[in-house]
């Protein structure tokens, strides 16, 4: 089952960048083609992963798509909460539970704490995730970057932690990041401007957007735009928190940490399932 998920990710991430590569749209043949795959089980296997045909799909990564959800999925922050468009907002049974390290702990760099961590593969490429007994508090994807300096990112940023390889610690969360399903549980390890920020980034449902001005303004420093888009580019925790979903008021996309095909193929993605859904 396992070789099965992860034959099924590469495929879902070939399939993606092939799209995302290509300047018109691509027929449904000759998709399949280049995965190696009959149209019929393509169609299957792609319609069962994103909730839509890859037709259907390739109308969201369109270069104007980040403007057209700021017209018509902009979610203004203050309110998101009270409507319910926090964690449980989240699409199928997906459950995120969160705990904050203490600013004191923060300051340590991470002394005393075990974080384990694995390479996975993902729909939008391979990714290095890091964790404590707590939760998830490193995903990264290293397809942009590359491994050694995906690597290097996460862990300077806790450099006195106990690193251990151990995938299979990590898996189960891993399973739910991805299939949004089970309990996925975070442990956010960052100073306190930064947890403000990645916390208002928790309350923007699947498949809606914000912009950095709206955030600055939803954690009470509304002229800070500029340390909010600082905090956001330096969320470690790739996708479950989601910084993806933060745009500039132009409808630019703004930076992604790890690749701007990354970031619009998660926002396309989200897009789609939640249309799917509706």
């Amino acid at each position: 089952m396992e070789h099965e998920q992860s034959y099924h990710y590469q495929v879902m991430r070939r399939a993606i960048e092939t799209i995302d590569a290509a300047d018109d749209a691509i027929t449904l043949a000759d998709l399949a083609a280049q995965m190696q795959m009959s149209p019929a089980h393509f169609q299957r296997l792609f319609t069962a992963w994103v909730g839509v045909s890859p037709k259907r799909y390739q109308q969201y990564l369109k270069l104007d798509h980040a403007r057209t959800l700021l017209r018509d999925r902009f979610t203004t922050l203050d309110t998101a909460a009270e409507v319910g468009l926090s964690g449980s907002g989240r699409l199928h049974d997906l459950f995120l539970r969160w705990e904050a390290m203490t600013p004191g702990q923060f300051a340590q760099g991470g002394a005393g704490l075990t974080i384990n961590w694995g390479w996975f593969n993902s729909p939008f490429g391979r990714a290095l995730v890091m964790g404590t007994d707590k939760g998830i508090c490193g995903l990264g994807f290293a397809d942009d970057a590359g491994d050694a300096a995906t690597m290097a990112d996460l862990t300077a940023r806790w450099p006195k932690a106990t690193l251990v390889e151990n995938a299979a610690a990590l898996a189960p969360w891993v399973q739910a990041t991805f299939d949004m399903s089970g309990e996925a549980r975070l442990h956010m390890i960052g100073a306190p401007f930064q947890l403000k920020v990645w916390e208002a980034l928790l309350s923007i449902p699947s498949g809606h957007v914000t912009t950095y001005s709206e955030i600055a303004s939803a954690i009470g420093h509304p002229k800070a735009v500029r340390a909010v888009g600082t905090a956001v580019g330096r969320n470690p925790v790739g996708y479950l928190i989601p910084c993806h979903r933060a745009l500039r008021k132009s409808g630019a996309l703004g930076g992604y940490h790890w690749g701007l095909p990354v970031k619009r193929a998660l926002l396309a993605w989200e897009s789609a399932r939640a249309d799917a859904v509706a």
